[in-house]
């Protein structure tokens, strides 16, 4: 079965109540717990801090004046939070936001809620923290990084999507844009062998497409982190890897940040680029579940919704943007925000 035929059933049986499509074939079980139990042995125990750094703040105040700043909120699991730098300015979250305020010229205020070991189902958390912590604090535009604890812990495929298209919902209801970086490709992970590798790399991407699908039918957009961390994280480990083996350095959080940031940008409209598809890098218009099932496969790649409908249902925008490295200027380092 095709990938996109795979991500249209998982984004139905989400959006009609449907849990049974699992991640994992019941028959593959043992052979990848034992698997699992290898990996254990040699992934994430060593280095790593307890706890994320904190770049809550604002960003960009050279640039405040007459300007609001922009208010920017981060959801997800430990790659939002920034799991395994040792500075605030390391985590993707600063890097977005110095990012953002950058190419904006405006001012950037961060609120990151990101927990480490969060699924999919903390996203509904994470949602009524964004949006009741500070009275009147509505972003204007969220980041959200989430899946690779649902593919760990075995859950259900057609959960996953559900539980984000609902925090994407809501999200754009209360009036913010919306980028989601999908699953990363678990099977970049050092130390992880065959099938297990085989399998990660498998249900990671039907995951991720699964992800845009529900994604962008709420209004939101998505960018594919898998194939683009997965040649560089297997040819780079040591510089891409943090200390525990797991989670990305500082150096793959900048890779990760690159390739969010001009959809980022994008969505709130300052990114210098024209919305309509270049033929030259092969950008074009797609059934949504063909767009996915590509994005899934090419790190990098935007889908964002287009046309409401045809024959082959929704239709998407297919993106490849010309990524920025981000730099933190020296007025770009976090102000606390007031509590």
């Amino acid at each position: 079965m095709s990938r996109a035929r795979v991500a249209r059933r998982i984004a139905a049986g989400a959006a009609y109540g449907g849990g049974g499509i699992g991640l994992l074939g019941a028959a593959a079980v043992g052979v990848v717990l034992a698997e699992v139990q290898l990996a254990k042995r040699s992934v994430g125990n060593s280095g790593v801090h307890p706890a994320p750094p904190r770049a809550d703040g604002l960003y960009g105040w050279g640039f405040a004046g007459d300007a609001e700043p922009l208010r920017f909120a981060m959801l997800g699991d430990s790659t939002a939070a920034g799991q395994g730098v040792y500075r605030a300015r390391q985590t993707p979250a600063s890097l977005l936001a110095a990012g953002l305020a950058a190419v904006a010229e405006r001012p950037v205020e961060l609120r990151n809620v990101a927990l480490p070991g969060a699924q999919s189902d903390d996203l509904d958390r994470q949602t009524t923290l964004i949006l009741s912590e500070a009275p009147g604090w509505v972003p204007d535009v969220c980041v959200v990084m989430i899946g690779a604890n649902d593919v760990t812990h075995r859950m259900p495929a057609t959960r996953s999507v559900r539980h984000l298209s609902a925090a994407v919902r809501r999200l754009r209801t209360a009036g913010a844009e919306v980028v989601v970086g999908t699953c990363p490709d678990l099977g970049t992970v050092e130390n992880v062998y065959q099938p297990l590798r085989w399998m990660a790399r498998r249900v990671s991407r039907q995951l991720a497409a699964a992800q845009t699908i529900g994604v962008v039918e709420q209004g939101g957009r998505t960018v594919s982190l898998g194939d683009l961390l997965g040649p560089e994280f297997l040819a780079n480990p040591r510089e891409l890897f943090g200390p525990d083996n797991y989670h990305p350095s500082a150096e793959g959080y900048a890779t990760a940040a690159m390739a969010v940031l001009p959809t980022l940008c994008a969505a709130l409209g300052v990114w210098p680029e024209e919305e309509r598809p270049d033929v030259s890098r092969r950008e074009g218009f797609l059934p949504v579940a063909r767009a996915a099932a590509q994005a899934a496969s090419e790190g990098g790649t935007e889908v964002a919704a287009a046309m409401p409908t045809g024959p082959r249902g929704p239709w998407a925008l297919l993106k490849r943007r010309r990524r920025r490295r981000i730099h933190h200027a020296p007025d770009q380092d976090p102000s606390p925000l007031p509590r």
